[in-house]
């Protein structure tokens, strides 16, 4: 149990550091005259995996992982000249795939995942084309399981049901995005999310120690100002 109470520790600091990272660029940075809001949906593709510890047969190559996708609104306000504060609220799909190169066996779980990141929106640029960095804390919460293709009998620990459906992690994303005061915001993202987590209880007695999700998407969305 040491391992994993380390583990809690180390991500709640980190989660913490993100917070006050936030917090301090809202506070450095000169207020505008005239605070600005947005609201916008999004939607993309996503990738991802789970690191398995210890390690699931088949998924040594990343090449086969599982494609998704994400959708969801977005609301950002900004009274400061160079940060802004985002939230968003939506669905995305996350997993897994083992693989055999001999055909043996292609199995896949899909996790369906509501989704709140809260995120420091730092962006930099001209008045009508910016780039931008998003990074702030995310919680989620899985709807339903889906399973497909055929598993391996070498190893069934990871085919039951999931024990957790509540997860929480960091989010991290870069973009650009081009400005028109009455076409909108039409933005750009690729986003990394990694999971602190656990799929699996990971006490002494189970067999996984981790069971970590790891999410990247490519994400198009546009926004509306309405101050």
């Amino acid at each position: 149990m040491a391992v994993t109470k380390t583990t809690i520790l180390s991500s709640r600091g980190v989660s913490l550091l993100l917070l006050l990272m936030a917090c301090t660029c809202l506070m450095a940075q000169p207020r505008l005259e005239q605070p600005e809001m947005f609201v916008g949906a999004y939607g993309g593709a996503t990738v991802s995996t789970v690191f398995f510890s210890p390690k699931v047969p088949g998924m040594e190559d990343l090449l086969k992982v599982p494609l998704g996708y994400n959708v969801g609104a977005v609301f950002r306000y900004g009274g400061h000249k160079v940060c802004s504060f985002q939230v968003e609220a939506g669905y995305a799909q996350r997993g897994w795939r083992e693989y055999a190169t001999d055909g043996s066996y292609d199995y896949r779980r899909t996790l369906h995942y509501m989704q709140v990141p809260l995120l420091a929106h730092i962006h930099f640029g001209g008045e009508h084309a910016q780039g931008f960095v998003n990074l702030g804390p995310q919680v989620a919460y899985c709807l339903a399981s889906q399973e497909s293709g055929t598993k391996q009998t070498a190893s069934t620990y990871q085919y039951k049901a999931i024990d957790h459906n509540f997860d929480w992690g960091v989010a991290g994303g870069i973009g650009f995005y081009g400005m028109a005061r009455r076409a909108g915001v039409f933005q750009l993202e690729l986003r990394v999310h990694y999971s602190f987590g656990s799929l699996y209880n990971n006490s002494r007695v189970e067999h996984f120690a981790a069971s970590n999700t790891l999410t990247a998407s490519l994400n198009f969305a546009y926004l509306w100002q309405i101050r």
